[in-house]
């Protein structure tokens, strides 16, 4: 796991610690990074995502099944006003960004409890991208696409049992 910017550690390690069961990978947070100034769009004031996981490829060591980026900044598509985060499907990298999945973007008092089981959910969603699994159809399913944090809030952290099974990680 690689933090953009100023990043809680601690609140990605949590994160962690919940969704490593689901992939069954142990994680490393290597050092924190700066933002790199080419992915900020300034006219938008966001970060293009796909910059960020080139950067992330870049810094991922060899090794690595996979790289897991998590940012506050506010990141994009092109064709999108937003994203919550960015993989590859099927590749190495996935980004996600706290940003949009903190209550106080919303004019709310900030919820840690409900911050961690967001970012868990969007961890999972991303690296099951990454592991090649498509959008779900199934509500509850971590693979459901979500944009906005009440279809975040909707699914869980866990993946179906169609995705689960794909992933090869039934029991």
């Amino acid at each position: 796991m690689v933090p953009f910017g100023e990043v809680p550690v601690g609140l990605v390690v949590s994160a962690w610690d919940a969704v490593e069961p689901v992939f069954g990978l142990p994680c490393r947070t290597l050092a924190p990074q700066p933002l790199p100034a080419a992915a900020l769009d300034a006219a938008r004031g966001q970060y293009s995502s796909r910059l960020l996981l080139a950067e992330l490829l870049r810094l991922a060591p060899a090794e690595a099944r996979g790289a897991l980026g998590v940012t506050e900044a506010d990141l994009f598509l092109p064709v999108l006003t937003f994203v919550f985060g960015e993989a590859q499907l099927g590749g190495r990298a996935a980004v996600v960004s706290l940003c949009r999945l903190r209550e106080e973007l919303y004019l709310r008092p900030p919820q840690p409890v409900l911050l961690l089981a967001r970012l868990r959910k969007e961890i999972v969603h991303e690296l099951g991208h990454g592991f090649g699994l498509a959008h779900c159809r199934d509500e509850r399913c971590a693979m459901r696409p979500s944009s906005t944090v009440g279809q975040t809030d909707a699914k869980n952290a866990a993946l179906c049992f169609r995705c689960a099974t794909l992933l090869g990680r039934t029991r």
